[in-house]
């Protein structure tokens, strides 16, 4: 039978929405613009005070707009849109906040995830192979939260003492709905980027209908980003300490064995200073608007990438992005690497504190207004300027959706290009 998930959308102290057709609230038929504020601690809606809101779709056509929808949370192209979902609509108290979390079939939650992820000009083959990945990490995520939930886990995702501060980012950080409807999980929009492609998506869905990746026996944790920059990252060096045997080491090329060892910060140095061969490596525009929707393609350059701080920019970056206040910096000191030469950890070196920070993500946004595209990279100091030298956009592990792309062109297979980024797996059908 096919599950349902729930979303967070967004939260806020007042929300407005649109009800398109005929919805069920409180035993009464709506339909129409709609106005819910806090107010101690509770959902004020038409003078009437609730502890949460239920708005039930009347058929799987039900649609309701949400106004000011932010996305791209914390990226350089952060804005807020209206944005269009079907389904059925919950508002609960979360964090003296009201939180809208949207109730959606699983493929129909799918549809609108490869569509936002995907732009109209992808490949079948690539939509097929996407869908899989998407309705894996979906499903393998709402597994987890029920195992954590029933053993009664304190789920931490983070270590801190006076010299070290190693976090991660990761969907447990949700506990009222199983995932958010931004990047931090997987980009949902509703289907307001429902456009020329949703036909080839309809049918990516429908052809890979509850298909799975599996491993051992359990869903696979299928992550995926947008450019690996020539190598795959493997889980544990970005999330807690777990190595899945499906993501593992590997160059993002016909020849998966061919990666150097990038743990060692000497071959990383020379990875990184040149443009290696690999499926991602591609400046074909029409291979990469597949992947990269409008507001993406506002990046250009990431398969490798430069970025420079002078020394008074980057003290004080430091200290506004994560609260520590390091003084002067004056050198950063790689401690640990993984696969794809992405730093684990990182020594920051300043006149009033020395601490090490990791993992991958907590070093990006330590050292960037937003996040650096990845933590592969490698310091070049030039008297008091600090120059960024990177490799790769996101965490690099599993699909590397731009080299999905370019082997959907080439002729590979949703199957095949599965079996490359995930190392073992099989593919099952669910349901």
């Amino acid at each position: 039978m096919e599950p349902l998930v729930k979303v967070g959308i967004l939260s806020g102290k007042q929300i407005s929405f649109v009800l398109n057709s005929e919805y069920s609230c409180d035993g009464k038929k709506i339909q129409g613009e709609q106005n819910i504020s806090f107010k101690e601690g509770k959902i004020l809606w038409n003078g009437n005070c609730y502890n949460d809101l239920f708005f039930e779709a009347k058929n799987g056509d039900s649609s309701f707009m949400l106004k000011d929808v932010v996305i791209g949370v914390n990226f350089h192209w952060e804005r807020k849109e209206d944005q269009v979902f079907q389904g059925s609509l919950h508002f609960i108290i979360e964090n003296d906040e009201i939180t809208a979390i949207n109730i959606i079939k699983v493929e129909d939650y799918l549809t609108s995830v490869i569509s936002s992820e995907m732009s109209a000009t992808a490949s079948l083959e690539l939509l097929k192979a996407h869908a899989v990945i998407s309705r894996s990490w979906l499903l393998a995520q709402i597994e987890k939260n029920k195992e954590i939930a029933a053993n009664n886990q304190t789920y931490s995702t983070f270590t801190e003492t006076d010299e070290e501060l190693i976090r991660w980012y990761d969907r447990e950080d949700h506990i009222n709905f199983d995932v958010c409807a931004d990047d931090h999980c997987q980009r949902y929009q509703g289907i307001t980027r429902a456009s020329a492609n949703i036909e080839t998506v309809k049918q990516a869905i429908m052809e890979t209908r509850g298909q799975v990746l599996t491993s051992d026996g359990k869903i696979c944790d299928a992550r995926f980003s947008k450019c690996c920059g020539g190598g795959v990252e493997e889980f544990q060096n970005c999330w807690e300490d777990v190595k899945h045997p499906y993501l593992v080491k590997l160059r993002d090329s016909e020849n998966p064995q061919d990666l150097p060892d990038l743990t060692k910060e000497e071959d990383t140095v020379s990875w990184i200073g040149t443009r290696p061969e690999a499926f991602c490596n591609t400046q074909d525009k029409g291979i990469l608007s597949q992947v990269l929707n409008n507001y993406d393609q506002e990046t250009t350059n990431f398969y490798r990438w430069k970025v420079e701080y002078t020394q008074e920019e980057i003290s004080e970056l430091a200290k506004k992005r994560s609260g520590i206040d390091f003084g002067t910096i004056e050198e950063f000191i790689p401690i640990e690497r993984g696969t794809s030469g992405r730093l684990v950890k990182l020594k920051i070196v300043g006149s009033k504190k020395t601490m090490i920070i990791g993992k991958e993500l907590e070093i990006r946004r330590t050292l960037s207004t937003s996040h650096l595209y990845s933590s592969a990279f490698f310091v070049e100091k030039t008297g008091k300027k600090f120059i960024f030298h990177g490799a790769g956009w996101g965490h690099g592990v599993g699909l590397c959706q731009i080299g999905a792309a370019v082997m959907g062109e080439k002729g590979y297979k949703y199957d095949k290009i599965l079996l490359h980024y995930y190392v073992g797996a099989e593919i099952e059908t669910l349901y």
